[in-house]
């Protein structure tokens, strides 16, 4: 209490040295006392550099359900958000390593948004931390032949855990062209024509979702994709973006979107022009945010892809078999990647909503997915349906 007293009492001064030093100024304050929790405590120490925003729904929900298995299985979970800001992301990696040894916490998970996990990955190698990819790992090229592989030139860097993100690009894709010919939304070329709107051209994610929303399309060969865009996960910039795609291609009445913010965006953009999402145009994402939940529900989202905000926790059972001496190394391989995501159809959107609208995520039993506690689970399974119950 004392020290954020005496922050408090001297913010006039600091305020005149700007806004982004105090914001340096707290970061490093809160990271300053995670180190003097990481020295008092007895639990393994857990720090993760959340790439999004405190109040962004899917990763303020991805923290909570980290919260809820890190409390089962023992571990001291410490959340810093980015932001959506690179540098952020680097500066709160430098503070770590930063950090006297004994006070750098035992595991420190990262994620690739925006291509930065190299980056990261070496300001933080000096440190005594072990390193897990989650959401998001390098894969490409140009990644691997700066940092190499997990537990090649980086010794900590103990593997990773990404959700098939391919996968839900060909699924919402492909559910949406269905629904597409069944509400005779045909061009005057008898085409599906559908624009798309992706994340970013470098997070891993974003590059392997629009992936598999193109072998969709190259699945059906009565499907067109007449635009791609990227909206950079925002949905103001998707609203702007879709107003001129609008204009451009009449006839586009498929809009596949790589996050559901970026969806609402579009459809911002077609109320404007007097048009009902659902009926004059059928919009699909990615995520599971409570609002893109009602979407669906309501029938303005004709299709939703979620489940994977949980890859965060499942990571934390992965470590919790790690520490334990179960390596999963040895039977599931350095780069895990699993099936997370599932469509949410209207009545799994409820349930989802009724069981987790809260971000309470104490009623998963965490420890029943670890292959330590319980030796009759060969190969993790981390699907939605085995932890909603559908």
């Amino acid at each position: 209490m004392l020290r954020f007293f005496f922050l408090f009492g001297y913010s006039g001064k600091l305020a005149a040295v700007g806004r982004a030093a105090l914001q340096r100024v707290m970061l490093a304050l809160c990271l300053l006392i995670g180190s003097g929790v990481a020295v008092a405590g007895a639990q393994p120490q857990v720090f993760f550099i959340n790439p999004g925003h405190a109040d962004e729904a899917f990763w303020r929900t991805s923290s909570a359900a980290m919260q809820a298995a890190a409390r089962q299985l023992g571990f001291d979970l410490q959340v810093s958000y980015a932001g959506r800001d690179p540098l952020r992301a680097l500066e709160i990696a430098r503070l770590l390593a930063a950090r006297p040894r004994d006070t750098q916490p035992d595991f420190i998970l990262l994620s690739n948004d925006f291509g930065i996990a190299p980056d990261l990955l070496g300001l933080l190698a000096g440190t005594r931390s072990r390193f897990f990819l989650v959401y998001s790992a390098p894969d490409r090229p140009e990644e691997i032949a700066r940092v190499g592989r997990a537990r090649e030139r980086i010794s900590h860097w103990l593997g990773s855990l990404v959700p098939d993100a391919e996968m839900a690009g060909y699924q919402t894709a492909s559910r949406l062209i269905q629904l597409g010919r069944t509400s005779g939304l045909r061009a005057s070329n008898g085409k599906l024509k559908l624009m798309a709107i992706a994340g970013d051209r470098a997070t891993t994610s974003s590059i392997l979702r629009t992936r598999g929303m193109q072998r969709a399309i190259a699945a059906h060969p009565d499907a067109q994709l007449v635009q791609l865009v990227y909206g950079k996960w925002s949905r103001a910039k998707a609203r702007e973006q879709s107003q001129w795609l609008f204009e451009r291609h009449p006839e586009a009445r498929l809009i596949w979107a790589g996050s559901d913010q970026m969806a609402f965006g579009a459809m911002d953009s077609l109320r404007a022009r007097e048009g009902v999402p659902g009926q004059d145009a059928l919009f699909t994402a990615i995520n599971t945010s409570p609002a893109a939940l009602a979407a669906v529900q309501s029938g303005e989202l004709s299709a939703l892809a979620g489940g994977h905000f949980m890859a965060g926790a499942w990571s934390l059972v992965v470590l919790y078999d790690y520490l334990h001496g179960r390596d999963f190394a040895h039977d599931e391989g350095l780069t895990l990647q699993q099936p997370m995501f599932a469509l949410l159809t209207p009545a799994r959107a409820a349930r989802l909503m009724r069981q987790f609208g809260q971000d309470d995520f104490s009623s998963i039993d965490f420890r029943r997915y670890s292959k330590v506690l319980n030796p009759k689970v060969r190969h993790y399974e981390f699907t939605l349906p085995s932890w909603l119950g559908s």
